[in-house]
């Protein structure tokens, strides 16, 4: 959730730390601070914004080629001056970032309250820095050893960076549960979140594993200890994401840019796995447990948010392809109910970041069962990506803006991929079904591009429900996942209260909130429900509300009865999901746009939940 950044090198720290700030805003941006060594150990923070934190420092002393930065998702304590990181040891003498939850900082704190310690904050994070320095002087060891023994002695999730004054030419840093890479340059070294700080300086990184510590020294080569004690030796990758990637390139807002990507994302996902002229899909990284797939009496998805979406899409796919059976389960919810989990059970885990906590947690609950965990993310060497057997990256190119866009047509064209390669092999589709699919599925980038062209008309009508209190959206089959994620989209970056419903269940109490003030958004295309979905909308025009419906090119049964209709091409109902989620972006981008909303940033929302 949080967002952390650290530098040791021959360059000043701060304008370093600053663009790696705003580059990891999306991970939270409630309050945000620097510390740096020069001679002394100084410290800035504030409640707000990465920008809010640069006018606060305005000219106060910003010099030293050593320091680390924050930006705050709250957990601990409310967003403030006080609660905001880097946190003070007793002595003032060091501090310490924190991206995570330490679930026992309770019994930790009054502990250390008895030994006469006092807190400033609410943070759990103040509680482990205070810890460290307690074991450090007690046990009359170095900084490095105290933070292995303190790390021994917690329970939870953590990626910490600890710079201290009397130590000015080291970084320790350490993870588990919550990511951490560290970058790799001439004599410099770049600790962050992700790689998008980083990217700009070197291609050279190493990812930390869990219960791994980081000693960080200036001109010396990276060292790796375990909490027990272990040496390891750091595995040099090389980063493929660039730079420019990360820029908004002529748009308003990150959000707008990667709705626009899709087509590109779809493309990139599809790149090399799908071949119409050979009649072929293969995804390579899950060759080697096909037969598993097989096999497999049962599917279970577990994702969060927008995933949990596309594992909706997911199980239509796979039940209506390869007749396998699936459950689409909430990760956060997965591990806590005692789940029954076969060994012979495939579980497909999906995650734009690959470092979703819930996830993570269920991973790891599924693999102790015995069953297989496949992974869907987006970021390589992501945790996700190294705690499943195989799995398949999307390709969709980093996504700054936290409401996920391209994240989600990506996760659904890989799931197609999957789903219609083991139907392949399975035979539970035919040979000419096959290929009539993956062709279509090839012509998807190209009827993506075609919606993008109704921008105007979408906007046009954002700005006549851009004042709405409620909203409803509606499908049946494969567009049910579809209503969902264009709710959740108009929720979270316009604060507009949205429901996404079956269409046949909205009699069974939603139609009882349809008035003349209720705008109706109902994905209507033709395919085996369509008669089906005009009786819906019919029942929602008698009484009264405004119907927004997305329809299939050329169609006029339902325009008739619409307020308004945003056509799309026409396509195989297996691969509407695809083209009909585009113009609910859209909608939900320019409504928030309109509201004066933060799109990119919406308010208590963070992009990446590495916290439980």
């Amino acid at each position: 959730m949080c967002g952390i950044v650290g530098y040791i090198g021959n360059k000043q720290a701060y304008p370093i730390l600053i663009k790696g700030l705003q580059r990891l805003e999306y991970r939270g941006y409630d309050s945000a601070g620097v510390a740096l060594i020069d001679n002394d150990l100084n410290v800035y923070k504030c409640k707000g914004k990465v920008a809010d934190l640069h006018e606060f420092i305005g000219t106060k002393n910003t010099k030293g080629t050593i320091g680390i930065g924050h930006t705050r998702w709250a957990t601990h304590g409310v967003p403030n001056d006080v609660n905001a990181h880097p946190h003070y040891s007793a002595s003032k003498n060091m501090v310490m970032i924190h991206n995570g939850i330490i679930e026992n900082y309770g019994p930790l704190k009054e502990e250390l309250k008895n030994r006469g310690h006092i807190f400033l904050s609410d943070t759990d994070t103040e509680v482990l820095i205070h810890l460290i320095e307690d074991i450090k002087e007690k046990e009359n060891v170095r900084l490095g050893e105290a933070v292995r023994i303190a790390l021994n002695q917690v329970v939870g999730a953590y990626a910490i960076v600890i710079l201290s004054k009397e130590n000015p030419d080291e970084l320790f840093a350490a993870k588990k549960g919550s990511p951490m890479v560290i970058g790799i340059g001439e004599d410099e070294f770049f600790i962050a979140s992700d790689a998008t700080p980083i990217v700009e300086y070197t291609k050279n990184v190493v990812y930390l594993e869990d219960e791994e510590i980081a000693f960080i020294e200036r001109g010396k080569e990276l060292k790796i200890k375990t909490i027990k004690n272990k040496t390891k030796t750091p595995y040099v990758q090389e980063l493929e994401l660039q730079l420019e990637a990360l820029e908004k390139g002529g748009y308003d807002h990150f959000m707008l840019k990667e709705i626009y990507e899709q087509p590109r994302s779809i493309k990139d996902s599809m790149r090399g796995r799908l071949s119409v002229e050979k009649a072929i899909v293969n995804l390579g990284g899950i060759t080697e447990y096909e037969q598993k797939f097989i096999n497999a009496k049962r599917i279970i998805f577990v994702a969060c948010g927008t995933s949990w979406h596309a594992g909706l899409v997911g199980e239509y796919l796979f039940e209506d392809l390869a007749r396998i059976p699936v459950e689409v389960e909430y990760a956060s919810e997965f591990r806590y109910r005692n789940p029954i989990v076969y060994e012979d059970d495939v579980v497909i885990a999906i995650s734009q970041s690959g470092e979703t906590a819930d996830t993570l947690a269920a991973i790891e609950l599924a693999k102790s069962k015995g069953a297989t965990i496949i992974g869907i993310c987006n970021v390589v060497g992501s945790s996700i990506a190294r705690a499943t057997h195989a799995g398949s990256y999307t390709h969709a190119g980093p996504e700054i803006g936290v409401a996920s866009t391209k994240a989600f047509t990506a996760q659904v064209t890989v799931l197609t991929l999957m789903a219609l390669r083991i139907a392949f092999r399975k035979g539970t589709i035919s040979a000419s079904r096959f290929h009539e699919l993956i062709a279509e599925l090839e012509a998807i980038p190209e009827k993506v591009e075609r919606v993008l062209q109704t921008n105007d008309k979408i906007k046009y009508i954002a700005d006549i429900y851009k004042n709405s209190s409620n909203a409803l959206y509606l499908g049946r089959g494969y567009s049910f996942p579809v209503a969902l994620e264009g709710a959740l989209k108009l929720k979270e970056i316009s604060y507009i209260h949205a429901e996404g419903y079956p269409a046949a269940e909205m009699k069974h109490g939603p139609i009882a909130l349809i008035d003349e003030e209720m705008p109706v958004f109902v994905i209507a295309t033709k395919g085996t429900s369509y008669e089906k979905v005009v009786s819906n909308i019919q029942e929602v025009k008698a009484r009264k509300g405004k119907i927004i419906a997305i329809v299939t090119e050329g169609d006029k049964q339902v325009k008739e009865m619409a307020d308004y209709t945003i056509e799309i091409p026409e396509t195989d109902e297996v691969l509407v999901p695809l083209v009909s989620v585009i113009p609910l972006q859209l909608l939900s981008y320019h409504i928030a746009v309109m509201r004066g909303c933060n799109v990119d940033q919406p308010r208590n929302l963070a992009k990446s939940v590495t916290v439980e």
